[in-house]
């Protein structure tokens, strides 16, 4: 009486019984790579949504020149107009999916605009860090003046003398104030400094 074949098939040339030790190690090894396949996948896809999404804040010329698909700009127009949070939603979602569209060139190019966005708003942002802390210094230290003219050699120093002058004066609380606790007041010639140093720096 002949024996019945056993069940099961080749991997690499090695036949793997159906049941046997191996059989169960091959396809829960095969099982852990499909999970994690998905996962992958899921991360990928909330990555580029999110990238769709960070779209939506960039700069209109940084927009024009990256050239995107007319479905994914008309995509991004219509989200910036849904004010409903499921509408929202699903919006982002479909561009999520336009997104995966997008070949890898195309990809690159849209983090490169963000990154370009980024860096120049820090640098506005250190722009005016360091404007306000001119302003401050040239209020409070009789030295700032003549270190911002030594630096500054174009600026107006009439005008800015006068300006902190002015500046100086309205941040002198009164009696009824100091009792309260009041902080120093700011008025149009704190501002007029601001700007003034601003756009010096900004000029150069």
């Amino acid at each position: 009486m002949s024996r019945k074949p056993k069940k099961g098939y080749f991997v690499r040339g090695q036949f793997v019984a159906e049941g046997s030790e191996l059989d169960l190690q091959l396809k829960a090894e095969l099982k852990n790579f499909q999970e994690n396949s998905k996962t992958e996948l899921k991360r990928e896809s909330a990555e580029l949504q999110k990238l769709g999404e960070s779209l939506l804040t960039l700069r209109a010329e940084l927009l024009d020149r990256l050239q995107l698909p007319e479905k994914l700009l008309e995509a991004l127009d219509q989200v910036r107009r849904i004010t409903d949070f499921e509408g929202r939603r699903r919006q982002m979602q479909y561009i999520g999916k336009l997104m995966r569209g997008l070949d890898e060139e195309m990809l690159v190019a849209v983090r490169e605009a963000l990154d370009t966005q980024r860096q120049g708003s820090a640098r506005e942002s250190l722009a005016l860090h360091e404007a306000e802390q001119w302003r401050d210094d040239l209020i409070e230290k009789d030295d700032a003046l003549q270190r911002w003219l030594d630096q500054h050699p174009g600026t107006d120093s009439q005008q800015l003398r006068a300006l902190i002058r002015q500046a100086r004066k309205d941040r002198q609380p009164n009696q009824d104030e100091i009792s309260r606790g009041m902080v120093p007041r700011h008025g149009r010639a704190f501002r007029e400094i601001f700007q003034l140093v601003k756009e010096q720096l900004q000029d150069e």
